[in-house]
């Protein structure tokens, strides 16, 4: 793919050429998925892993329906598996007839799956969503859609929740997509899973699905189990039974604890250059972007 810079009048720069149209020309270094812009025809398929693979007849997200509102959607992210675009409805009109608000839907998957150039490992197989922990009651703006402000309520460095911005509408998301069998995981920041455990609740089984990870402080990204009958899918390995409260001590002192400051001067880093990751050989096919939907 091509991308083009067109520059008006150079006077200053190019006097012979003051009254000309300069264009510049460039390649973009974009990763191959991300020159996609329709999804793969075909049979629908779900290759590979969560963080590895990528997505044969994907379908888009409408831009907004009955309790969502998909947001940022300048990065092309509203994609993905049918199962997805099923639970994602499913889920916001259940929600909605409750608490009257509409989901804000970021991150999804791209029109043929396949890994970002930035913000996520996984995500590449179109049974991930980010679903933002603000909610809204009116239509956004484009400048809200495009740009919106993230609802942070958490303190890492002091593993707190602030409570006064955490909703009982919030326990409730996460308890109805926790209770959906749709759903394998839910990630959300140890400080929210914090939380909920200590709430007490009556019934708590759900949590069980709803996994501490770094980061995913004003989200919850959910992931779905592969489709049955899918055997190009690969699901993660089952989680551990329990609540999951057991494990939180781990993760504060992680993220509350103070880094030792180097003695040495001149501290020399020897990163290892990461291994590549070798998708599906199926996933090469994807590629071709003239197979179009």
């Amino acid at each position: 793919m091509r991308k083009c810079l067109y520059i008006g009048q150079a006077r200053r720069i190019l006097p012979l050429l003051s009254m000309m149209l300069v264009v510049v020309c460039f390649s973009s270094s974009a990763n191959q998925w991300e020159q996609a812009d329709s999804p793969y025809g075909g049979s629908v398929a779900a290759m590979g892993s969560y963080a590895n693979g990528c997505l044969a007849g994907a379908e888009a997200l409408p831009l907004s329906g009955e309790g969502f509102q998909v947001i940022r959607t300048q990065r092309q992210r509203y994609y993905g598996h049918p199962l997805l675009i099923s639970f994602i409805t499913d889920f916001a009109s259940d929600f909605q007839q409750n608490d009257h608000s509409d989901l804000l839907i970021a991150d999804m998957s791209m029109p043929r799956g396949g890994n970002f150039s930035h913000g996520h490992s996984s995500h590449q197989i179109g049974l991930d969503v980010d679903i933002w922990l603000k909610l809204t009651e009116q239509p956004l703006t484009v400048a809200e859609r495009e740009q919106p402000q993230p609802f942070d309520i958490v303190n890492t460095k002091q593993f707190t929740l602030d409570n006064q911005q955490w909703l009982p509408e919030h326990t409730r998301m996460l308890k109805l997509a926790a209770e959906d069998s749709r759903v394998a995981r839910i990630f959300v920041s140890p400080v929210i899973k914090q939380h909920l455990c200590n709430m007490e609740l009556a019934n708590d089984s759900w949590l069980s699905k709803v996994r501490p990870w770094w980061g995913h402080t004003y989200h919850m990204h959910v992931r779905l189990h592969c489709p049955e009958g899918d055997a190009r899918c690969i699901n993660q390995a089952p989680i551990p039974k329990g609540n999951g409260c057991n494990e939180l001590s781990w993760w504060k002192q992680q993220m509350t604890q103070t880094k030792p400051k180097s003695t040495s001067k001149k501290s020399v880093k020897t990163a290892k250059k990461k291994k590549e990751k070798v998708k599906p050989k199926q996933c090469a096919q994807l590629l071709d972007y003239s197979a179009a939907k």
